[in-house]
């Protein structure tokens, strides 16, 4: 039966299979209507077209491969798991399964036949490939080698949803269209004729339903093109809307005296640089004006961001102002939260911290302190912009790594300090070099600040690119490391799926360490653990009772070890540069040489190894973001989510900016003859992008 409705009015429980339980895994997602569910793009495509020998696979393949049962056995080696060992006549290997069942470990009886998908790996000194928690189904001899998948999408998905239940959700809405139902085309016609681009539906239907893998020119073809300038129009609508209204505002003036800052200082017990007192005397003279204070501040990782955040903040609270501090971890925030208590403990200031994990009465003494005016400065995750949670007088925010948070989250903070028509003024750290063209469109209502030199002492740090078929060397250049005192982070990178795989995949990581290093001491931390578990381990490796953390890259900020020295990442060509850099300035930071070794799956495409070998020439950050947005294209973009300042779907500003002139144009249009198409704009684009980049 035909749908005559237009599926962005939608809503998601519509589609069959989605009860409120799911509705509200998919609202996460920012997927609240139908047509939400057709924008949220793949990441990636799984190619299952063809079976692999078994003996033909190799350490950091991804592939589809078939093989015979020969043993399955439970075993005990720290942690019960179930090794199954596969035969296909051409070779063997060995499936780990860390979670199953009985009715598992019974279906692998001898000779039964398996058809598996998963990560090639060795953590073996053997080389003895295996897989740890392949997707399997069982097949019978007969069915060998008739395959019905092709080129799969993988979307990135939330706790309790899967990619085939997600699938089979993109197929519905499809199928809806095809049955008469409409999607919003927000396009103006004479755009439409004059790009010569398809319609909306066609170049949705070619990114989630590609026939081959896409290239590296994909970007060209019209279906990319027109998404592309979507979204590029969608955000320039958007901080469109935003600058118009900045001027607008009032903020309150900071005429103090400096007496706070000059007490902090001196209490420091060394002298800024030249760059942090420059950048200190720009964000002063902002906080002196009645009109509220828009900056940026960038500076490179350990440059000193946040003693000149200090000074701000005391600023306003000499002033009689509240300072609200955001961080996007919890582990970020309770270093911040240590950091500002250890400094301004003697200076008649209250610091506090509000993060998920303050409940009950604590919670609300917290919050109590806030609303009445008791706590001077507060620092916390976005648990700060919750309904609860109001300020007697905020007078400034600051945000601490930017990137991580969507314009709308950031207006949300800002808005809830709003006092007699005062609007707070705010200070935005990153230390993600931006280069010129990414801050002139991404941070156009910003004024830019940039600290750009180190304090004296840091560490230099040497990177090592390899191969992860070379992790058992890996392995033991750590064990010889760990005898000379060092320290070392093992950091796994599965940034695109699910936060439970990220999980996973690090808890795998850490009981194989275990095995290969059974003398060692090694922790584990990830974004799933409670903060104050987090903090245990942490405090734990800081206190040389760990030699080794494994860790996300929930530990890509704010963790201080002196001690450590070498850092190992997974799977480095997975992430965007900006994020690489921000890992490897965790080590260099005592006074032992430091390395970083960045293991990578073969093959590695030419665009992969410039990135790579950018990051073993340099540790200058602009020079690597600069180098980051020369290279940056479709397929990177396709293969793996850029971990930068900005999160695009499909856009790339560098590759694209030839297009910023004519969406300027279109924006224009649009703003004052259809202003109609501005908020559907915006919310498939930006306001989604904003849960997406938290997946």
């Amino acid at each position: 039966m035909a749908v005559d409705s237009c599926l962005d009015d939608l809503p998601i429980t519509y589609l069959k299979g989605v009860g409120e339980k799911v509705a509200e895994k998919l609202q996460r997602l920012g997927i609240v209507t139908v047509a939400d569910m057709l924008f949220h793009l793949p990441f990636r495509y799984e190619d299952r077209t063809q079976v692999v020998p078994i003996g033909s696979l190799k350490p950091g393949d991804s592939c589809l491969f078939e093989g015979q049962v020969e043993l399955a056995e439970v075993v005990y080696r720290g942690r019960r798991s179930m090794l199954v060992r596969l035969s296909d006549h051409t070779g063997f290997i060995t499936l780990r399964f860390f979670h199953f069942s009985n009715s598992q470990k019974e279906a692998m009886q001898r000779g039964q036949w398996l058809r598996c998908f998963g990560d090639i790996k060795s953590y073996s000194k053997q080389g003895v490939a295996d897989v740890v928690h392949p997707e399997y189904q069982l097949i019978s001899e007969a069915q060998r080698g008739q395959i019905e998948q092709g080129l799969l999408a993988v979307y990135p998905v939330t706790d309790g949803l899967h990619q085939a239940s997600f699938r089979k959700l993109i197929k519905q809405a499809f199928l809806l269209l095809q049955q008469g139902a409409t999607v919003r085309d927000c396009l103006p016609q004479q755009v439409l004729q004059a790009s010569g681009f398809p319609s909306l539906v066609d170049s949705l239907q070619q990114l989630h339903f590609p026939e081959t893998l896409p290239a590296l020119e994909v970007s060209k073809t019209p279906s990319f093109k027109r998404l592309i300038f979507e979204e590029l129009l969608a955000n320039h609508l958007s901080l469109s809307r935003l600058k118009e209204g900045v001027q607008r505002n009032a903020a309150p003036s900071f005429r103090s005296a400096g007496n706070s800052q000059a007490r902090f200082l001196a209490s420091l017990g060394f002298e800024l640089t030249t760059a942090q007192s420059r950048v200190s005397q720009e964000i002063m003279s902002d906080l002196s004006q009645t009109i509220p204070m828009q900056r940026l501040l960038q500076g490179d990782v350990g440059s000193g961001k946040t003693v000149v955040a200090a000074c701000a903040a005391l600023a306003a609270t000499e002033a009689g102002y509240q300072v609200a501090i955001m961080a996007p971890t919890e582990l970020l925030a309770e270093q911040h939260f240590k950091n500002f208590k250890g400094w301004l403990d003697d200076m008649d200031v209250q610091v506090d911290w509000l993060v998920g994990q303050h409940k009950g009465k604590v919670y609300d003494a917290i919050t109590a302190d806030i609303r009445e005016g008791r706590s001077n400065i507060v620092i916390g995750t976005q648990a700060l912009f919750q309904d609860k949670v109001s300020f007697a007088q905020l007078g400034l925010v600051i945000i601490d790594e930017q990137h991580r948070f969507g314009v709308h989250q950031r207006l949300a903070l800002r808005d809830k300090g709003v006092v007699g028509g005062l609007y707070p003024h705010q200070l935005v750290m990153t230390a993600t070099p931006i280069p010129r063209t990414l801050a002139m469109l991404g941070y156009a209502d910003l004024d830019l600040s940039v600290i750009d030199e180190l304090p004296p002492g840091r560490t230099p740090v040497t990177t090592t690119v390899v191969p992860i078929s070379k992790r058992a060397r890996i392995i033991e250049r750590i064990n010889k490391g760990v005898e000379e005192g060092r320290q070392v982070y093992w950091v796994c990178t599965l940034i695109e799926e699910s936060e439970a795989l990220q999980c996973q995949a690090a808890e795998v990581a850490a009981e194989l360490l275990k095995e290969c290093l059974p003398s060692l001491a090694i922790g584990l931390v990830h974004g799933r653990m409670k903060a104050d578990e987090k903090q245990a381990v942490m405090q734990q490796f800081k206190n040389k009772k760990l030699q080794i953390l494994v860790a996300t890259t929930v530990i890509e900020v704010g963790v201080d070890v002196p001690n450590a020295s070498l850092m190992v990442i997974e799977n480095a060509e997975r992430l965007g540069l900006a994020q690489l850099h921000q890992l490897r300035g965790r080590v260099g930071r005592g006074t032992r040489d430091s390395h970083c070794v960045l293991m990578y799956k073969s093959p590695l495409s030419k665009n992969g190894n410039e990135r790579l070998s950018i990051m073993r020439e340099t540790t200058d950050g602009f020079k690597i973001a600069e180098k980051d947005l020369q290279l940056r294209g479709a397929g990177e973009l396709l293969g793996k989510r850029q971990a930068g300042f900005m999160r695009f779907k499909v856009a790339d500003i560098e590759r694209d900016a030839e297009m910023l002139e004519q969406v300027a144009e279109c924006a224009e249009e649009i703003l004052h003859k259809q202003a109609d198409l501005v908020g559907p704009l915006v919310h498939r684009w930006i306001a989604n992008s904003v849960e997406y980049a938290q997946v």
